[in-house]
């Protein structure tokens, strides 16, 4: 019978980062400064591997290699998506990431378009989204000369905000924000400003990258428009953040189930990724039950077409790799 590829994470030592996620999802961190879950990921900088089933002690990236019919027999040569739960404990460096073209060319990888879903916020939590230049000119002037009270936007956000940020867009999560991340599969970031922040490890300040950030950088910054939609399935909610044609490669939903049982199929991809973000439930495939926890994380392969979600209070965040551009 085919079976949901339950992942485990994969936590990443940070700057900015802090310990909320042992908090908020009892996770066991290693030490440090966690500021990154890499949830469902087959990036080589942190894959993650199956917990159990017949694929248990596979790493998702292996995985997309030797069983390409779990996702659909894909034209893709990597996985396309990648999952992370942030914890911003102190603001992320000023930063912008590349498109695909850009990346292949000069990193060797994808470009990352990604989005945020706002777990939690503190009062007045903002995050960078965005700039004030309207000339390429312009832009060069205000970084070369550091004005970044002019140049940079800010945005205020709250818990259950959603914000979509393509490539080519001036952004930082700040202090005080927990956030679900949906991105393309990798981990190229061009650092605009971090704040003079010396890594205690190196005891060196991070590089900036002026140079990619400056031929990378959407000029003028012009916010995409969402249009979240809302389905009722009887107590509980079906929401659509983002799809194409606005987001070429993934879509996102969330689903807030409450008291309720729904049943469900792949929407615009072959496969489908899943991640817990509050309350508990069930996951039904044919006639097994899979526990659903706070926390957790999995796939649905392509190799189960229909399927059902059942909890009390349960919210999961979804998404689907969309076709490749051609």
């Amino acid at each position: 019978m085919p079976v949901p590829l339950f992942l485990e994470p994969v936590f990443q030592n940070k700057i900015w980062g802090g310990r909320k996620l042992a908090q908020e999802f009892n996770y066991q961190l290693p030490a440090g400064k966690i500021g990154e879950c890499w949830a469902i990921s087959a990036h080589p900088h942190g894959p993650s591997k199956v917990m159990s089933g017949p694929y248990a002690g596979v790493y998702l990236n292996e995985l997309w290699r030797s069983n390409p019919e779990l996702f659909g027999y894909p034209q893709e040569q990597v996985f396309p998506l990648l999952t992370k739960i942030l914890d911003a404990e102190a603001n992320l460096s000023v930063q912008v990431h590349p498109d695909n073209a850009y990346a292949l060319e000069h990193e060797g990888e994808l470009g990352k378009t990604e989005c945020w879903y706002i777990i939690k916020a503190d009062p007045q939590a903002c995050i960078i989204y965005g700039h004030n230049a309207q000339t390429q000119d312009q832009l060069t002037k205000m970084i070369s000369q550091g004005d970044w009270q002019h140049l940079l936007k800010k945005l205020p956000v709250k818990t259950g905000d959603f914000v979509f940020v393509p490539s080519g867009t001036v952004h930082a999560l700040n202090k005080g924000i927990l956030a679900l991340e949906t991105q393309q599969s990798s981990d190229t970031t061009y650092r605009l400003y971090d704040y003079d922040r010396v890594d205690i490890q190196t005891g060196q300040k991070r590089q900036l990258h002026w140079r990619q950030s400056e031929e990378t950088i959407n000029v003028p910054f012009i916010a995409p428009q969402l249009q979240i939609e809302t389905q009722k399935v009887q107590h509980s909610k079906i929401i659509s953040y983002v799809k194409p044609p606005l987001s070429p490669y993934f879509a996102v939903w969330g689903l807030e189930i409450t008291d309720d049982c729904l049943s469900l199929e792949h929407q615009l991809g072959a496969y489908t990724l899943y991640s817990v973000i509050a309350g508990e439930g069930y996951l039904q495939v044919e006639n097994q039950k899979y526990t659903l926890s706070l926390g957790s994380h999995f796939i649905i392969p392509a190799t189960i077409t229909h399927w059902k979600i059942s909890g009390l209070k349960l919210h999961l965040i979804a998404s689907e790799a969309t076709e490749p551009e051609q």
